[in-house]
């Protein structure tokens, strides 16, 4: 099988893993409390993680990784501190309104991570991310309201769309530090983030639950967190990161499935208008994300025939000319790059 389709089924992968999150903590919510089990979320991402790297490095002896410094921690802080918040939010979210709500609402997300972006950190925003943008943000708006022809606000879209703008804010952290170790920032987020949740809930006077209970929810944050952003980090090696959120915006989408397959919910009217919507919005993201690359490369050798008196010399010449063409929509910049490779081979002869 070709390395790019081994990579998006890992990208196809990490969606799916991290869609089945949504359903499954909505059962299980039914017998851990929320903050608790955001906590025990992120300390099974953190915890399976930090067991998986260790495998790793035993395996491919010599590969390092550059690990965070002291230049990386403002960075490294606001990271965990958001990721407390929030799953935390995420939770009650949930816990207050139907999962496949929760699944498209999720894609506001994107919203929040592109403006943050240009407001905070002034990157480009497309026509078409703006068109995007708005579609997104109408959608949740929708999905926001319950129905029965009554415009009653939807507490748990609420927390849903706070948690969201918490990880814009951490998405953007993380960038400036993802040049760094992934599995080490996946680990720092998981054990630390997990940890503070676990003190917010003591705090809250949640109750600590049963140990099987606990083994579920740790699994699930290992499966859905931790080895769904292990997938997404080895899809980008091949597939780039653009093409990669691009396969990953379909996980709104399979959370939506698998919710009414396993939670068994049958969603109002204006879920089915937000989906339409949410549909329209994601494939205009796709085409504005995806970066276009043509690599163009040709090779031609000719020589030179160069007589001085009784000596002849014989010069072949090798040109080799790379053109890459790199179309990004997303900041409406075009980039063209040509180099060129001269090489020189020399065959020196004698007349007699």
């Amino acid at each position: 099988m070709k390395t790019k389709n081994i990579a998006t089924m890992f990208a196809i992968l990490a969606a799916a893993l991290y869609a089945i999150n949504i359903p499954l903590s909505k059962l299980l919510l039914n017998h851990v409390d929320a903050t608790m089990m955001a906590a025990f979320l992120y300390l099974g991402a953190g915890i399976g993680m930090l067991v998986y790297s260790l495998i790793s490095k035993a395996a491919r002896k010599g590969q390092k990784k550059e690990p965070l410094t002291k230049k990386e921690l403002p960075y490294t802080i606001a990271m965990v501190v958001l990721d407390i918040a929030a799953p935390i939010l995420l939770m009650f979210g949930i816990s207050r309104t139907n999962s496949a709500n929760v699944s498209l609402l999720n894609n506001f997300e994107i919203v929040a991570t592109s403006l943050i972006a240009l407001i905070v950190f002034k990157e480009v925003i497309s026509r078409k991310l703006w068109v995007a943008i708005f579609l997104v943000t109408a959608a949740s708006v929708i999905l926001s309201f319950e129905g029965n022809g009554a415009f009653v606000f939807n507490k748990g879209s609420l927390f849903v769309l706070g948690a969201c703008v918490c990880w814009g804010f951490e998405n953007n952290c993380t960038k400036m530090i993802s040049n760094k170790s992934s599995e080490e920032i996946v680990i720092i987020k998981g054990c630390f983030s997990g940890l503070g949740s676990f003190i917010v809930a003591l705090i809250l006077g949640e109750n600590l639950p049963t140990f099987s209970w606990i083994a579920a929810v740790l699994l699930l944050g290992f499966v859905a967190y931790g080895l769904s952003i292990n997938f997404y980090i080895m899809a980008q090696k091949d597939l780039g990161a653009a093409k990669t959120s691009a396969y990953y915006s379909i996980a709104p989408f399979l959370g939506v499935a698998f919710s009414m397959l396993l939670v068994g919910e049958r969603p109002a009217v204006q879920f089915y208008i937000g989906l339409l919507i949410m549909i329209i919005s994601t494939a205009i993201m796709v085409r504005d994300t995806i970066s276009l690359q043509h690599n163009h490369e040709h090779e031609h050798a000719h020589t030179h025939l160069h007589s001085h008196g009784d000596l002849l010399h014989t010069h072949e010449h090798i040109h080799k000319h790379s053109h890459l063409h790199t179309h990004e929509d997303s900041s409406g910049k075009h980039t063209h790059t040509h180099s060129n490779l001269t090489g020189h081979n020399h065959v020196h002869t004698t007349e007699q």
